[in-house]
């Protein structure tokens, strides 16, 4: 399941958002009927995960950490407490809670970007949040392009 791309939406009056058609579409071929949305840890947005990839960072995270650590169930506790499961109505729409939106700062402008396997949802009012400007890009991709081909190129 790959979601990519970058599409603006809005919010109605009463905090519901269409899912882009492009993201029901890879849902719908996954045969994914749920998600899970929780605040994303070290951004001001919300993240949709699509339940199995939800399941599956649970287990990820449920193996490292132990049940005997009280910080460590404390980690566990908040990562998994404050989210709300979702289906999409017939229309493929969603409600996005009001202490979501508040968290994320929200307003009825957002965007969808795609993560890989989770969707993003931004406030859409300042649009170069969620992004890196153009030169810390290219300079923060060929440092962990050529780490990845086990070169280190950042002496060139």
């Amino acid at each position: 399941m790959r979601f990519i791309g970058n599409i603006e939406a809005k919010t109605d009056s009463k905090g519901r958002a269409f899912l882009p058609a492009v993201f029901r579409k890879v849902l719908q071929a996954a045969g994914e009927e749920r998600l899970v949305l929780r605040k994303d840890i070290f951004q001001p947005c919300l993240v949709l995960y699509p339940e199995s990839v939800w399941n599956e960072q649970l287990d990820i995270l449920r193996s490292r950490l132990s049940r005997w650590n009280s910080r460590q169930q404390q980690i566990f506790r908040q990562f998994v407490s404050d989210v709300e499961i979702l289906t999409l109505d017939g229309n493929g729409r969603f409600l996005i809670p009001r202490r979501y939106q508040k968290m994320a700062a929200i307003a009825q402008a957002i965007k969808f970007v795609g993560m890989d396997d989770t969707i993003e949802i931004w406030q859409n009012d300042e649009p170069d949040k969620a992004f890196m400007d153009a030169d810390g890009f290219s300079e923060a991709i060929e440092e962990v392009m050529s780490k990845a081909d086990g070169e280190d190129r950042s002496a060139e």
